[in-house]
């Protein structure tokens, strides 16, 4: 499908979903947005839902501002994927020590290394910027009472919720090695202490909600959060491309007379800011449960941990702002999850799934998000399919 227009107070909202089928809050959330004085532009993602202050699925494009909760606590969250030399044919019929050596590379939840990587242990990781990346944290630091110690031990770790690590194999069996993961505690540390300062300033008294509070371009408040959002999102892809070089010497491990290759690693952010300009303006688009599409830009656009997921190619769509879903989009809240499914309902839903299948993880359950395919086709015009994955393991915090 193409975009669909809904009347906004101070832009029109573009939206690649099917507007009666968003549930009211999150329309609602969509109409405050539009109201901001200094928006430009908002884009509505299929997998959209209710968030905290701004939708899931939302790209929003302002002029000389930012919001930090439209950015969402988990800072640079995003998704790693790598295609390997490694066929269908050379899995082992039970998967169950494979998945045991990936959770014991990479702690889960809010486990943590007990010393930090060295990143120049893991083959093939480039350390280039990694001593300068942790020079500028005592800069990020005055932000939070924060402690480094903490920060180093957590990259390369998965985080729990939604994130996971997977083993996937595609249409013409091919194996892929997929995590999801963000910024760990930190990003959530230095998120919740700007949305906090955004929301004292004078400026923002007046808005509809106070969660759309806002830092404005050439103030002090707004260096400082730039300066500590895009650490995050630097922290948050280094975590993701450690996890990646430490699940892929479990592989080369596992499967040595296989000796595997890979392919270059496809790595994107769906929660964060980047600067970016349209029609001859300079914007600061945020996207919030979107990754970027440009044109010929790969992008990874997950299902559930029982469904399957997508390599895409963007095909740099403006009328989004080059972008397009960061996954299908939960159709309920983790806790209407809970109370709906039990376990039997989740080992039902994961057949074949070497994973968790125990009541802590049923708010992760296929039935709680939206149809993947469904979302796919509805951003035709926003990219296109490059691999569809069906992951055997799934590992989960």
């Amino acid at each position: 499908m193409s975009y669909v227009e809904v009347p906004g107070a101070k832009v029109p909202i573009r939206m690649w979903a099917d507007p009666a089928t968003v549930e009211g809050g999150a329309m609602q959330q969509l109409q405050n947005v539009a109201t901001l004085p200094w928006i430009k532009g908002l884009a509505v993602m299929p997998d959209v839902h209710y968030g905290k202050g701004a939708t899931v699925g939302s790209v929003i494009a302002m002029h000389g501002a930012v919001c930090p909760a439209a950015v969402g606590v988990d800072i640079g969250c995003g998704m790693s994927a790598v295609k390997t030399s490694l066929t269908a044919n050379d899995l082992p019929g039970d998967l169950s020590r494979l998945r045991t050596k990936i959770e014991q590379a990479i702690p889960v939840g809010r486990g943590m290394h007990d010393s930090p990587v060295d990143p120049g242990r893991l083959h093939g990781f480039p350390t280039a910027g990694w001593d300068d990346f942790w020079g500028r944290f005592e800069g990020v630091a005055d932000a939070v009472k924060f402690r480094q110690e903490r920060a180093t031990k957590q990259m390369g770790t998965l985080g729990s919720g939604n994130h996971f690590v997977e083993f996937c194999i595609d249409s013409t069996d091919s194996v892929w090695l997929m995590l999801h993961s963000g910024s760990r505690n930190i990003g959530k540390e230095l998120a919740e202490y700007h949305i906090g300062q955004a929301q004292k300033l004078p400026h923002n008294q007046g808005l509809v909600d106070r969660d759309l509070a806002v830092f404005i371009s050439e103030t002090p408040q707004m260096a400082a959060y730039r300066n500590d959002l895009f650490w995050a999102q630097e922290y948050a892809k280094y975590n993701r491309a450690i996890m990646m070089g430490l699940y892929q010497d479990v592989v080369r491990r596992e499967f040595k007379k296989a000796k595997v290759s890979f392919e270059p690693v496809i790595s994107c952010h769906h929660n964060y800011v980047s600067e970016e300009r349209y029609d001859g303006m300079d914007l600061l688009v945020t996207r919030k449960g979107a990754i970027r599409a440009g044109s010929g830009d790969f992008g990874i656009i997950p299902g559930s941990m029982g469904t399957g997921s997508y390599i895409v190619k963007g095909l740099g769509n403006e009328k989004s702002f080059n972008s397009a879903s960061h996954g299908a989009g939960r159709r309920m809240s983790r806790s209407a999850a809970k109370r709906r499914f039990s376990a039997r309902d989740l080992e039902e839903q994961t057949r074949g799934v070497e994973c968790r299948k125990d009541s802590g993880v049923v708010d992760e359950i296929p039935a709680a998000y939206k149809p993947i395919e469904q979302v796919i086709d509805q951003q035709r015009d926003l990219v296109e399919v490059v691999a569809k994955l069906k992951q055997v393991i799934c590992v989960k915090g």
